[in-house]
């Protein structure tokens, strides 16, 4: 694993659109797997796909087409 692919708290925040606080407390509760580097915090990109996968909902569809909200 290269650095480039670990990120802090508030980049994982900016990539996802949440705030940190949000990160803090998945951190916390053991939603999100981190990587401990002294005492420095940092997420794998891949917990960002997959945060991304676990969320995807797939459109509804209705006689053949995507239901319109």
């Amino acid at each position: 694993m290269v650095t480039g692919e670990l990120l802090t708290i508030n980049q994982t925040a900016e990539a996802l659109n949440i705030s940190p606080a949000t990160v803090r407390a998945w951190r916390l509760r053991g939603k999100i797997t981190i990587v401990k580097i002294g005492r420095a915090v940092r997420i794998p990109r891949s917990e960002i796909k997959r945060i991304i996968r676990q969320g995807l909902q797939p459109a509804r569809v209705l006689n053949g087409q995507p239901e319109v909200a």
